[in-house]
């Protein structure tokens, strides 16, 4: 069983900059060829993909993170990482990750971010 666990929110004001983290362990296979994303669940909305990385090293982002975040992985350690800078109340939401472009693993628990003014 494939197991994602996510840490690393917390309380932040606007402006200020936190790092996720998420450890993949359990039958994820070859995470090296797996590619993974951050989403984010905001209160009273759906999920939403926040960003990916491929196996490859390549990143993509939505449009509202514009420039403020950044996606990185360590496939030695099963890991997975989002940089958040210049946080914005809008921000705060359940972050999760999960791999893209494939049946999704089971959902972890998920790191939530409070971003105040």
């Amino acid at each position: 069983q494939a197991q994602l666990v996510e840490s690393g929110g917390g309380l932040v004001q606007a402006g200020g900059s936190l790092r996720l983290s998420c450890a993949a362990s359990g039958s994820i296979s070859r995470f090296n060829t797996v590619a993974m994303g951050w989403y984010r669940q905001p209160p009273g909305n759906q999920r939403e993909l926040v960003a990916f990385i491929t196996s490859g090293g390549t990143t993509n982002y939505a449009d509202f993170v514009n420039g403020r975040f950044t996606i990185s992985r360590d496939n030695a350690k099963n890991m997975v990482y989002l940089q958040m800078n210049s946080l914005k109340l809008e921000d705060t939401a359940v972050y999760y990750c999960n791999a893209v472009y494939r049946v999704p693993f089971p959902w972890g628990q998920g790191t939530q971010v409070t971003v105040s003014s």
